[in-house]
């Protein structure tokens, strides 16, 4: 039968050799896939082969891609979310009432991937939650920048390849820093921590 060690026998244990490791050095512990099937199946999403968790310092937001419709442009978005191309940009354009634009990695609207995309309009409408592709002038100039809409925006139906929905989490898009003047430029932006794909999880 073991003793039980008392105060003073304590002081003289040394650390375990796995104390001051750092985190490179750990290993991460897998997951089995019941438990990753579980995760994934608690987002309650349609397919999540085309279901982006976009994280927040506000919380999750779940993001239901239409490939149907944009398949292009889903494509495209799950490449650079799988090249990490996402993580750590800012929300640099938040107007209240009508839009929050992130996806620019100079985090001034003026930048992108280097790849344009040719337009996929469809039939579906510009309403709360709906997330687009912004564009220059050229309707062919869609890059890797986005916007989750506030409100319903039809003036832009037809005119912006829309490609998913916020299913889940809207709350915190709505809880994003917003700019000010009417470009909706933001001081010290909010940031994207990370954007992932859920199959992925």
């Amino acid at each position: 039968m073991s003793e039980l060690l008392g105060k003073t026998n304590t002081k003289n244990i040394s650390k375990p050799s796995t104390k001051n490791l750092g985190k490179i050095e750990t290993k991460k512990l897998e997951m089995s896939e019941t438990r990753a099937k579980k995760i994934k199946h608690s987002y309650n999403v349609k397919n999540a082969e085309n279901a982006l968790l976009l994280k927040t310092k506000n919380g999750d937001v779940v993001i239901e891609m239409f490939e149907d419709v944009a398949p292009n442009h889903v494509a495209r978005i799950k490449e650079l979310v799988r090249q990490g191309f996402y993580n750590g940009l800012k929300f640099h354009r938040v107007i209240e009432g009508f839009m929050a634009q992130a996806g620019c990695p100079r985090g001034d609207g003026t930048g992108g991937s280097g790849k344009k995309l040719k337009a996929e309009f469809n039939k579906m409408r510009h309403q709360r939650g709906i997330v687009s592709m912004a564009r220059a002038m050229s309707p062919d100039s869609a890059d890797s920048q986005f916007f989750i809409c506030y409100a319903d925006c039809p003036w832009l139906d037809g005119q912006y390849t829309i490609w998913g929905e916020v299913t889940s989490g809207m709350e915190h898009i709505d809880a994003l820093k917003k700019g000010t003047g009417q470009s909706g430029i933001v001081d010290n932006p909010d940031e994207i921590i990370s954007i992932d794909v859920i199959a992925d999880l």
